[in-house]
């Protein structure tokens, strides 16, 4: 006899920690598109799982105090990269705010990407997914790329002293090689900043 699709998905999923995001392509061996969506519905309404938009499903995490956990949008925008095996990258206040820029959490995530551009509404949230130039992708190094974003989104002339300390700490602690091939990536402005911390770690 054949097992029903929504036995052999809720199986698959108990099978992982809770916490993790799920998407239809997850159990594409259970059963036809139709099937999949069916009993996806069908366990949200038994509360196995939790729709956090649409496509993307939540095991979810309960917490004694707290009530139920959710992942942040930038777990969620990692979940979609990797489904899609797509780079992203991190821009905004989200960039500064990872390098220690900036305490301000973004409300919307803005993300360049080689996948596919969309925007994905999670509650009152955005995240949105740009196509990212070549000439971006082709970093070497992920902080490189950061560094460029952050400094984009501060602005050459609102700089100051402070936040270039951070930025000339965080690319110290990237091998030189890596800093040399993308700092012709940079605006000008940029590469200057790049090339005097080169020149700190001769």
């Amino acid at each position: 006899m054949l097992i029903p699709t929504e036995k052999l998905i809720k199986k698959a999923i108990s099978n992982h920690r809770r916490g993790k995001i799920f998407f239809p392509i997850n159990f594409v061996k259970f059963g036809s598109s139709a099937a999949i969506r069916k009993a996806l519905i069908r366990l949200e309404e038994k509360g196995l799982l939790v729709r956090l938009a649409q496509g993307i499903y939540l095991y979810p995490k309960e917490h004694k105090q707290l009530g139920m956990l959710y992942p942040s949008l930038e777990e969620i925008a990692l979940a979609i990269s990797k489904r899609d095996k797509a780079r992203i990258i991190p821009t905004g206040i989200q960039a500064l705010n990872k390098l220690g820029l900036s305490t301000q959490v973004p409300m919307n995530l803005v993300y360049l990407t080689d996948g596919t551009p969309r925007t994905v509404k999670i509650k009152n949230n955005t995240i949105k997914f740009k196509i990212a130039s070549p000439k971006i992708l082709s970093a070497k190094s992920e902080t490189n790329i950061l560094v460029i974003q952050a400094l984009r989104e501060i602005g050459q002339k609102n700089l100051n002293d402070k936040d270039l300390e951070i930025i000339n700490a965080v690319l110290k602690t990237v091998d030189k090689d890596l800093i040399k091939h993308d700092i012709k990536l940079a605006p000008v402005w940029i590469s200057k900043i790049m090339n005097d911390v080169l020149k700190d770690m001769e």
